[in-house]
């Protein structure tokens, strides 16, 4: 009897002791800690992608190419048709894709999580005289726009007749300012908040 009374009372102390561990392991799953811990952004449940057939269809003698929209914090391109421009060589592909950065977007891609800060009213002309060849002039500032705009223009007008097919564009703005040469790297389509160039 004895010795059935010490296993009965030594496996109540183990019962309790171990409910004491569960206890405190079920508290909040993670044990404080002093250290800082960076466990990444939240994921974007946006999924950057526009179902074929979701745009518009090209009209005759359109020509399809990417323009960069915004999505889960970087840039995508997104496959626009481009109605051919009445101003013709860089100046009118530069505009053409201008107006598509511009444009609200559809519902199929406001769905997927595309956005653009382009500014509605922004306009593109060639340069004037004393400009490098090859330079396009806002009607704003490059510097005056969004950081993520200007990453939006340079990197849908870099590789395209727009900008000679360079990777970098010449841009300046309606002032007496010099233009500048602004690239489109990895790093810009990543991270499209960081000025290109800047």
């Amino acid at each position: 009897m004895r010795r059935a009374g010490r296993r009965t009372a030594r496996g109540a102390a183990i019962g309790a002791a171990l409910s004491a561990v569960c206890v405190l392991a079920a508290g909040c799953g993670i044990r404080g800690t002093a250290v800082p811990v960076d466990a990444g952004s939240a994921p974007s449940r946006a999924s950057c992608l526009v179902r074929p057939g979701a745009t518009a269809s090209p009209s005759p003698g359109a020509m399809a190419l990417p323009v960069q929209l915004l999505c889960a914090s970087q840039l995508v391109a997104v496959v626009r048709p481009l109605a051919p421009s009445g101003h013709g060589g860089a100046p009118g592909v530069a505009q053409a894709l201008l107006d598509e950065l511009r444009r609200p977007l559809s519902s199929a891609e406001e769905s997927a999580g595309f956005s653009t800060e382009v500014p509605p009213r922004l306009t593109v002309t060639g340069g004037r005289k004393g400009d490098p060849p090859g330079t396009l002039r806002l009607s704003t500032a490059p510097d005056a726009l969004s950081p993520k705009a200007l990453s939006q223009i340079v990197c849908t007008f870099a590789g395209t007749a727009a900008a000679g097919g360079r990777s970098t564009v010449l841009l300046g703005g309606p002032g007496s300012e010099a233009p500048r040469s602004y690239p489109c790297t990895d790093e810009t389509r990543a991270r499209p908040e960081s000025a290109p160039g800047g």
